[in-house]
């Protein structure tokens, strides 16, 4: 029973080694949704799944993922941001509940913050001007 998963580990990391390593998130879609198709309850699978959604402008897609990978790790402070980058993006209603939740989490968790961070860079670098993801910056930053 046990290999399932450790395919599953390996394809994970292989694909989070390739788009950490640069590439586009265009060319890690199909590795994540083949991760999420074999562990569908898989949360950090999503969760990649709908970042790369979203850094691909494919914001619909982004916000089913976003929506499943917090159904499946409510607390994944970065589910949630994805979730909120998504309803951003398609113009969904209810995002500062999410962005709270992410404050309270991150004031009980400070290295969470700075994963954060990380990613908020990181998205920024990849897809330059992107509105709804300088607005969540400004908000965690208060």
């Amino acid at each position: 029973m046990s290999a399932p998963t450790d395919t599953t580990e390996s394809l994970f990391d292989q694909a989070m080694g390739r788009y950490q390593g640069g590439a586009p998130a265009a060319e890690v879609i199909d590795d994540f949704l083949a991760i999420t198709a074999q562990a569908p309850r898989l949360s950090a699978a999503w969760t990649c799944l709908s970042w790369l959604q979203l850094l691909d402008d494919q914001p619909e897609l982004g916000l089913r993922s976003a929506r499943t990978a917090v159904k499946l790790n409510p607390q994944d402070p970065q589910a949630r941001i994805n979730l909120c980058l998504a309803m951003l993006d398609t113009g969904a209603k209810g995002v500062r509940e999410h962005i709270d939740l992410v404050l309270r989490v991150t004031a009980m968790a400070p290295e969470l913050s700075r994963d954060l961070q990380g990613s908020i860079a990181d998205g920024l670098r990849r897809k330059p001007g992107w509105r709804s993801l300088e607005k969540v910056r400004d908000w965690l930053q208060g």
